[in-house]
């Protein structure tokens, strides 16, 4: 008879933990971007009655268009004006990240030959970036500062 030895514990590997893991992850740039373009996404398709709403008041006559601006400057009912100009900027930056994202992976879809780590974080910072800053400037416009 032989003695079977005792096998030596593997190593496991098991998915992230989510309390203890997640807080000390860091998510690169072009995760964020893909990210973010997914939420932009569902945000303008949630956002859908807002955005026919303001297409179709501020198109169909010129008192219609005047309380479309009413609702920017003293709001909707309930709904105070700010409230409103904020839920446009959301909308801006959602385009804003939304296209700019899009044109960055249709480029990358485009010429795949030149797609490296690098050029992938480089473009991934300046989607963020762009979208951002455009975002700042059409909402400074929106909120009336020049």
């Amino acid at each position: 008879m032989t003695t079977a030895t005792p096998a030596t514990k593997r190593p496991e590997f098991r998915n992230i933990n989510a309390i203890s893991d997640l807080p000390s992850y860091r998510l690169p740039a072009a995760g964020w971007v893909s990210i973010l373009h997914r939420v932009s996404g569902v945000l303008m398709f949630l956002l859908m009655p807002f955005i026919i709403w303001m297409f179709d008041t501020s198109l169909s006559s010129e008192i219609s268009f005047a309380r479309f601006r009413a609702a920017f400057n003293s709001g909707l009912g309930f709904v105070p004006g700010v409230l409103v100009k904020l839920v446009a900027l959301a909308l801006i930056w959602a385009f804003l990240h939304h296209i700019i994202a899009g044109v960055r992976h249709l480029w990358m879809d485009m010429s795949h030959d030149a797609v490296n780590k690098e050029f992938g974080a480089n473009t991934a910072k300046a989607t963020l970036a762009l979208s951002v800053l455009l975002t700042l400037v059409l909402g400074a416009k929106l909120f009336g500062l020049y």
